[in-house]
């Protein structure tokens, strides 16, 4: 795929505001013409003085002109700033709006796998800093290389030996700022691999602050986060440092435009080829070509941290969505079949292989085997966290793909041993389970999921604030939340995967009660590792290495399955063990 200008990138996205920044650049031009006037005004009252013209109405015409241009260029390009930065704060907010309403399209799957410090850093961080380049690129680039041109156009005019001498030093100094910026924006580039770096640690050192004192790992854990910090400050520091003589001989040589206007210039007025008046004109032009110039430059690095935020907003926008149907479906049946379903998070690296699998609506279906045999990742799959390559899964004889996805999440509640808790209340919390419920019905699908006890023993009760990842809750009263929003879901599949996890044993029974009232007539497809909670199911699936090694009912599969055998025998034992 061919990458486009980030600029061009940068416009298309703006759609709807180009008026504002096409009305920014017209009265930055303006703003250019009028801000040259200081310059000639200037160099025509050296002449008077020089030519000893002492009316002063003549000086008076001049500053007042001079004045006058000043103000227009101060006036146009502050109207100018004002409607770039509108157009900008819109850009940006769309810009951050397409990436929200993007997020939801991808698979659920790759979303969780990206962490949240990288799209902190995209959404939050890299798109704001655009903010400064899009609202001054437009009007003071445009500016900054329109003033130049035009004064070396007019240095031409009055004598184009003198023109080419004004020029002369830029060029030697633009090549030491084009050495600097030749791998400007693979220098970039990893800047803003260390800072996501930084960032991520950032954010895992304080997320698992909890798990780091209470196992005294203060010290390994602040190391890494102080590595990470020291990391990203070396990398600044080091690239400033490469570029500090190049920067420094560019910006010394570049504006020492009189070197050659000067003494040449003097003999060409002292044999007569060069008037007074134009080598005074050309001295106080020449002076003011490379500042501009030179500010034009600066936003080349600037430029280069747009084409990197782009290209980190494009991944985004560009990566594959789930291409589902539109239409909403009628089920007859909530009947789940998986066909000969192969799957992998990598092209080369395949999970599951050829699975088939039948769930009837209103069974309890149980899926077991060893950690990583692909357990989770079929409950996963028929949730709708991705898309199957190979093979099919349908919910009432329908394909999943043409189920629209607001849809298909909604036939389906997941709960697993990490629920996330938003910084709201509990009572919100269970709320996001479906959002137009009543506070009656918030609170009989606590009781239900055994969590109305201790809800009201916190502070606030059911208003008690659980703080971000609800870390004012402990694991088992997250998962309680967590199941209790699940059942006010009231979706007609049911998926817990190792939901009652670090819910104590008594808590455990009273949950497993409500949710074998609740799933009367749905589906319900657990994962477990504790086989004594689920040998009353429907049927259990033995899951191996990505294949279906046996299913049947607990009774069935220790007769028949030797794996199910040795971890029904390994179960028990770890039980025994743990009552002794």
């Amino acid at each position: 795929m061919q990458t486009k200008n980030p600029l061009r990138r940068l416009w298309e996205l703006g759609e709807g505001e180009r008026g504002k920044l096409k009305i920014a650049i017209m009265l930055a031009l303006f703003g250019v013409i009028f801000g040259i006037a200081p310059y000639f005004c200037a160099a025509e009252i050296v002449v008077g003085l020089v030519n000893d013209e002492r009316a002063f109405s003549f000086y008076l015409l001049w500053c007042g002109i001079a004045m006058a241009g000043y103000l227009l260029r101060t006036l146009l390009y502050n109207f100018a700033l004002a409607f770039s930065h509108k157009g900008t704060f819109r850009i940006l907010r769309n810009i951050r709006q397409k990436v929200m309403e993007k997020l939801p399209k991808l698979p659920l799957g790759s979303v969780m796998d990206v962490s949240s410090g990288k799209l902190k850093q995209i959404i939050v961080d890299q798109v704001e800093s655009m903010e400064t380049t899009l609202a001054h690129l437009l009007p003071e680039m445009t500016s900054n290389l329109v003033a130049p041109i035009l004064v070396i156009i007019y240095l031409f005019v009055l004598d184009w030996r003198m023109a080419l001498l004004s020029l002369v030093s830029i060029p030697i100094g633009m090549v030491f700022m084009m050495i600097i910026m030749k791998n400007y924006t693979e220098d970039f580039e990893k800047s803003v691999k260390v800072t996501q770096d930084m960032n991520e640690t950032i954010v895992e050192y304080i997320n698992g602050i909890e798990v780091i004192k209470a196992y005294n790992q203060g010290k390994n854990s602040y190391a890494k986060f102080e590595d990470r910090v020291k990391a990203n400050a070396s990398y600044f520091y080091n690239w400033m440092k490469r570029c500090q003589f190049g920067m420094a001989l560019s910006l010394s040589i570049a504006p020492t435009t009189l070197i050659t206007v000067l003494p040449i210039g003097f003999i060409f007025y002292t044999k007569g080829s060069l008037s007074l008046e134009s080598f005074i004109t050309i001295i106080i032009l020449a002076m003011s070509i490379v500042g501009p110039l030179i500010a034009a430059m600066n936003f080349i690095d600037n430029l280069a941290k747009v084409g990197t935020t782009v290209a980190s907003v494009d991944e985004l926008l560009n990566a594959e969505e789930q291409n589902h149907g539109e239409t909403k479906v009628v089920f007859p049946n909530r009947d789940i079949e998986l066909t000969d379903v192969s799957f992998g998070y990598s092209e080369d690296k395949e999970i599951l292989h050829n699975v088939n699998l039948s769930i009837p609506t209103g069974s309890v279906t149980a899926l077991v085997g060893p950690s990583g045999s692909g357990k989770s990742t079929i409950a996963k799959l028929i949730a709708g966290f991705w898309d199957v390559p190979k093979g099919k899964i349908t919910i009432g004889g329908v394909d999943v793909k043409d189920i629209p996805l607001e849809q298909l999440y909604d036939e389906v509640a997941f709960v697993s041993q990490d629920n996330f808790l938003f910084d709201d209340t509990v009572i919100n919390n269970i709320r996001m389970g479906n959002i137009n419920a009543t506070d009656k019905e918030v609170i009989a699908a606590a009781k239900q999921a055994g969590c109305d006890k201790f809800i009201r023993e916190l502070e606030h009760g059911y208003y008690t604030n659980v703080g971000g990842g609800g870390v004012h809750l402990s694991g088992g009263e997250k998962q309680r939340i967590s199941i209790a929003r699940a059942m006010l879901k009231n979706s007609p599949v049911v998926v817990l995967d190792e939901a009652t996890a670090y819910i104590d044993p008594e808590n455990e029974s009273v949950i497993q009660k409500a949710v074998a009232k609740l799933v009367a007539g749905k589906s319900l497809i657990l994962i477990a590792h504790r086989l004594s909670t689920i040998t009353s199911s429907d049927k259990i699936v033995v899951v191996e290495d990505g294949n279906i090694e046996a299913e049947g009912t607990h009774d069935e599969l220790l007769e028949k399955s030797k794996l199910y055998q040795d971890m029904w025998a390994a179960h028990i034992g770890t039980r025994e063990e743990k009552i002794a």
